[in-house]
């Protein structure tokens, strides 16, 4: 496995791989690593004959006041980690590697950004779209591998490519979950046992729509107050936002009709939480 800092050198490393015919993988990660990201790893080793893991701790993506200085950055543990899963090259810039002095150069994907996180982050998807755009850039992927529980950044990605016509594939991932339903998340660090256990109630909560929407309740509205109930049981929970939004468009819905996304938000202790569940009705 190789670790690489430079650009130049990814670019050497992959240009060599493509020449001997092979697929190239990306799995993009702030590092942190844990059973969600080596499930995606574990994809693109699957899928891809060369695969490229990056560990950059994405500053243009964190809004003031969040924690960008106490992310956790155990990167002698991510590397361990990428060894095992049979990485094959490791990209772990510097900011000023992969930014430059200033950068004046952004990618803004209309609508989709402004509901959900996007009220509460301003700017924060013009941070996540930007790294994405150089990372494709630098590494040239043929397929890049995100996960469910970031479903509104997924979701943007895939609208980016697609408006930049950019020769990328893109594979969602299934959301992986503790056994008690909370899902994992390198800020799942932050939480006391007793906040991991209050967290759980986030999951609760989507199961409790996907419940709902089961027994024929279509009013979204009646939904959320059911799904709020739950959150309400802990009150160490301080709910950001519920949605009911359509899968594509993420827009609020009023009745429940096709695919739809159930979203929630919210601060448990020091930590900033969302989770998400699809819920397919034309199947029905």
């Amino acid at each position: 496995m190789e670790i690489i800092k430079t650009i130049e050198e990814v670019r050497r490393h992959v240009k060599a791989a493509r020449s001997e015919g092979k697929k190239i993988g990306l799995v993009p990660t702030m590092g942190a690593l844990h059973i969600g990201h080596t499930s995606l790893i574990d994809r693109a080793v699957k899928d891809t004959e060369f695969v490229v893991v990056s560990i950059f701790v994405n500053p243009t993506q964190f809004v003031p006041g969040e924690d960008f200085e106490k992310y956790p950055r155990p990167i002698d543990e991510d590397m361990k980690i990428c060894e095992e899963h049979n990485v094959d090259l490791v990209f772990n810039p510097e900011p000023e590697e992969m930014y430059g002095q200033e950068n004046l150069t952004w990618v803004n994907v209309e609508r989709l950004t402004e509901p959900l996180c996007g009220r509460s982050r301003p700017g924060h998807f013009r941070g996540v779209t930007i790294v994405c755009v150089k990372l494709f850039n630098i590494v040239l992927p043929d397929v890049a591998y995100f996960g469910q529980k970031d479903a509104q950044q997924a979701i943007v990605i895939k609208q980016m490519v697609a408006d930049l016509n950019m020769p990328v594939e893109i594979v969602i991932c299934p959301t992986v979950r503790e056994p008690d339903g909370l899902a994992i998340s390198s800020r799942n660090k932050y939480l006391s046992d007793q906040q991991k256990r209050g967290a759980t109630l986030l999951y609760k909560s989507l199961l409790k729509c996907q419940e709902a929407i089961d027994s024929g309740i279509t009013d979204t509205k009646k939904i959320i107050s059911k799904m709020q109930s739950i959150l309400q049981q802990e009150p160490s929970i301080e709910i950001e936002y519920i949605s009911i939004v359509d899968a594509e468009t993420l827009q609020n819905l009023d009745r429940i009709t096709g695919r739809v996304l159930a979203a929630v938000a919210a601060k448990v202790g020091p930590a900033r939480l969302i989770d998400n569940i699809l819920i397919d009705t034309s199947r029905k």
